[in-house]
């Protein structure tokens, strides 16, 4: 009888004592997903709102504004590669022909491949030249519904720089049922479709837009 009060007691003092050693502590209610604070404010991710995400409808990832407008037709044209020529002497990120290059003041071919710099200024002077040679045209079907395709200026500029600026005209002029395909099959009415609804507007209608001659 002794022997098990003496085994009880002993239990219970332990039990005691070990209990001692633990201290309480508050755990503070953290959300289970990041959170990171930079710069005073605060972003939790992930979240419900789509808001709280960028856009990725375009690649690469550049918005529907004039640099999204030209990287999605580099991306379409030369992957983005300043240095390519395709099988019909097509040149750079944007695949210039010889023709539309003297247009614009370009005198040295060589030169332009090797500059990315001039190339982007090229693909601007150019813009601005169809935007004036088909104001007209921008003017008048911007907004409307030709052969299925809603019509939008920076569809219009793409088609142009696909086929050039006398195509869209004659593509406007046929209510859209007769329009230029490039050698690889390539239409206008798929590059006004594809690159409609970008904002060009800041780039500004000039026949006379030319870049440094070289």
């Amino acid at each position: 009888m002794i022997k098990k009060w003496y085994f009880y007691t002993t239990l219970t003092v332990i039990i005691a004592f070990l209990s001692t050693g633990f201290k309480p502590f508050k755990l503070d209610a953290k959300p289970w997903f990041l959170t990171e604070n930079t710069d005073g404010t605060e972003y939790l991710l992930p979240s419900k709102e789509k808001k709280d995400y960028p856009v990725v409808d375009s690649i690469p990832f550049t918005g529907n504004h004039l640099i999204g407008f030209k990287e999605a037709i580099a991306l379409k044209e030369s992957q983005g590669k300043y240095r390519k020529v395709n099988t019909l002497g097509y040149m750079g990120k944007y695949q210039f022909g010889t023709q539309a290059l003297r247009a614009i003041g370009v005198r040295n071919n060589e030169a332009f491949l090797k500059n990315p710099a001039l190339q982007e200024k090229a693909f601007i002077a150019l813009l601005s030249k169809n935007k004036w040679i088909l104001r007209k045209e921008i003017e008048k079907y911007e907004g409307k519904l030709i052969s299925g395709i809603y019509i939008t200026e920076s569809g219009i500029l793409a088609a142009a720089h696909l086929g050039g600026a006398g195509s869209v005209k004659n593509f406007f002029k046929h209510n859209g049922q007769k329009y230029f395909r490039d050698a690889y099959g390539t239409s206008i009415r798929s590059y006004m479709k594809a690159f409609g609804g970008y904002n060009v507007s800041s780039v500004e209608a000039d026949n006379d837009a030319t870049v440094h001659s070289m």
